[in-house]
């Protein structure tokens, strides 16, 4: 079956921001999709990127206008300074892996709750009851906050030399099974008509 390989963080406001626009597309087109949350910071080093704190102020000025636009082009709250970031999205990433490999609940729902709790509730993601709660909502059991962390830990670690691998740069970033990559929810449109033929 074709995928979507879903190279996220809790951290971007723009993972965020694609709200469940993602899962329609794949669900439209019978994709099914490996989500590949990272270690962010770490992919920008790594691709010749810079931390928000460590940029340019002509591109952090850009960042002040272009954040609020796609915020009202989503239709979605956004905190511009939430309370907790950045914060250690890890856990987070580990509870994806662990509720993507053991199934019984939505994926997509469970990082969706994830970065609402950055970026709309002011909640820290790097506390377990947040993580656990999150869980809930998404349908799986909360003790997967504390399931196989090891071996999540190293899916985690993997992800990020997938991402280098698959040519992403920043996040949100879509490889589609033939290497068709999109970098940011902006290009979801770009994403559907390719899947649709249209481009």
């Amino acid at each position: 079956m074709p995928h979507i390989d879903y190279y996220l963080s809790p951290l971007s406001p723009y993972t965020y921001l694609a709200g469940a626009r993602l899962e329609e597309i794949a669900e439209k087109h019978g994709y099914t999709i490996n989500y590949k949350p990272l270690d962010v910071g770490q992919l920008f080093t790594r691709t010749g990127g810079q931390l928000p704190k460590d940029r340019h102020p002509n591109r952090m000025s850009y960042r002040a206008q272009e954040l609020p636009r796609q915020v009202k082009k989503a239709g979605m709250p956004l905190n511009m300074k939430p309370a907790h970031w950045p914060t250690n999205a890890a856990p987070a990433g580990y509870a994806i892996i662990a509720a993507q490999r053991t199934g019984g609940g939505d994926v997509g729902k469970l990082a969706q709750a994830i970065c609402r709790s950055v970026w709309a509730d002011d909640k820290e993601i790097a506390d377990d009851d947040v993580i656990r709660a999150c869980l809930v909502e998404a349908g799986f059991d909360a003790g997967l906050a504390d399931s196989g962390m090891m071996t999540s830990a190293e899916t985690y670690a993997a992800n990020l030399e997938d991402a280098v691998n698959a040519g992403a740069f920043g996040l949100p970033f879509y490889v589609t099974s033939d290497d068709q990559r999109f970098w940011g929810q902006d290009r979801l449109d770009d994403l559907d008509a390719v899947l649709s033929g249209e481009l």
